[in-house]
């Protein structure tokens, strides 16, 4: 069940209550068994959520999951006070240091990072024209609350605490959170960058991994030496329910801590490339096969359930095929492999691919097909992919008499030139040649890694 916070302290979080109240079909009882001020008095019931009113602003209210019914989530409904103009944001609660703006110190919330992405999105979906959608960090109380929670706030000032269509946004978003779980298995802990999270918010619109508590440079500050706040840090972890964290900027007392506290530190791009990957095929991979910093890059046939080998593919050809066309064969062997390794920031395919057992001549092909994009005839022969070419050659032209510069250009185009009145064919300067790449047996190199 949804459970929906509002303060009459708070001018905006009226208003987005009054537009909840207006989009669904609500049934208003009374409860008389708490007092008006502490969420009793009239209470507003769906089948699965919950709205009750508090006289006291929100970031002091540590018991108001008391006053719902079973509450799997909890949400905040609020204003966000700042200079950054017309904003939907959503943020967990908590603080790093000491509780100035309620709650207790270095203490935190239980995260909903399942329902912040989603709230994050639907933000998105119904904002009004002019407004931004973004995510804050980690900041001010509730702390005590256990059930999942969230602040979902409409701002920066008065104009937008009175906007009807900003607070219908909200009141949409809010309200699409009905039946969502709170949790996620991937969820990363975010530390580093500012109050503000444009990268945490990049991760949680681009990738399928949520983000829980987010502490900002500000908030480490707040805390302290990493060290000496080892307990506070692994709160963090256990209250967004995460074992990875991402860490924006260098805070190397904070890295040194989570990696002694057994939490993994990962990158953007291992979260945006682990993205839809089974992670027990990533793990399993990173161990075997190289890690996602390492250059592990994973392809299309990452879901299926046949067994896996990892292969090598041949040397010369697939840095023949890569000279060709490397954004070309990268693409289209990912196409065909569980995943690939790569070089160069991940632009170039390396030598070892994860294939479906028995599927290696499928990249194989790939290369030969390239190939064929460059030389006039391709084929097997035994052991080797021989690549034969008629092309332009410079000694020839030289012969011929025709002066290095544009008319070699011309000439390497199938154009004739002219030199000192004579016409000289591209023919009359070209000559065969051919190439052979090695092409081992498919045993060769070969690493069977058994059932997925």
């Amino acid at each position: 069940m949804l459970g929906i916070v509002v303060s009459r302290a708070d001018s905006a979080s009226v208003h987005i209550g009054e537009r909840i109240l207006e989009a669904a079909d609500w049934t208003a009882t009374e409860d008389d068994s708490r007092p008006d001020a502490d969420g009793g008095g009239t209470v507003h019931r769906l089948p699965d959520a919950e709205l009750r009113t508090f006289e006291e602003w929100h970031l002091h209210l540590d018991d108001a999951e008391a006053a719902f019914t079973d509450p799997d989530l909890l949400v905040f409904a609020s204003r966000h006070a700042g200079e950054t103009g017309p904003l939907l944001t959503a943020h967990h609660t908590g603080n790093f240091g000491r509780a100035e703006h309620g709650g207790a110190d270095r203490s935190f919330a239980r995260a909903a990072p399942n329902a912040h992405e989603r709230v994050l999105a639907a933000f998105r979906e119904y904002a009004p024209e002019g407004y931004d959608v973004g995510m804050e960090c980690t900041h001010h109380g509730p702390t005590g609350v256990e059930t999942p929670s969230l602040f979902v706030e409409l701002g920066s000032d008065e104009a937008q605490w009175t906007d009807p269509a900003g607070a219908r946004a909200v009141a949409r978003a809010v309200l699409d959170l009905r039946g969502t779980a709170p949790d996620r298995e991937r969820t990363l802990v975010g530390f580093g960058g500012g109050h503000y999270a444009p990268r945490f918010e990049r991760v949680v619109r681009e990738t399928d991994w949520a983000v829980g508590h987010l502490g900002a440079d500000w908030s480490l500050a707040d805390l302290g030496p990493a060290k000496a706040h080892a307990d506070v840090v692994d709160a963090v972890f256990e209250r967004s329910g995460a074992t990875r964290a991402l860490v924006e900027g260098d805070h190397p007392h904070l890295v040194d801590v989570v990696t002694d506290l057994g939490y993994d530190l990962v990158s953007e791009t291992w979260a945006r490339e682990t993205t839809g990957v089974p992670l027990d095929l990533v793990a399993r991979l990173e161990r075997e096969v190289a890690t996602v910093e390492e250059g592990l890059r994973f392809g299309e046939r990452t879901a299926e359930g046949a067994a896996l080998e990892t292969v090598a593919l041949p040397e010369a050809l697939l840095a023949e095929a890569n000279g060709i066309d490397r954004e070309g064969v990268l693409a289209a062997v990912r196409d065909r492999t569980a995943a690939v390794t790569t070089e160069e920031n991940g632009t170039r395919l390396a030598e070892r691919v994860v294939v479906p057992a028995g599927e290696r001549e499928a990249v194989v092909e790939v290369l030969v097909g390239t190939l064929r994009e460059k030389y006039d005839e391709v084929r097997r022969d035994g052991g080797a992919v021989v690549a034969r070419e008629v092309a332009f050659d410079p000694a020839l032209a030289r012969e011929a008499g025709v002066p290095e510069g544009p008319a070699f250009g011309r000439l390497a185009e199938g154009r004739s030139v002219e030199v000192d009145g004579e016409t000289v064919a591209p023919a009359a300067v070209s000559r065969e040649r051919e190439r052979r790449f090695p092409f081992p047996a498919a045993s060769d190199g070969r690493q069977t890694n058994g059932e997925r």
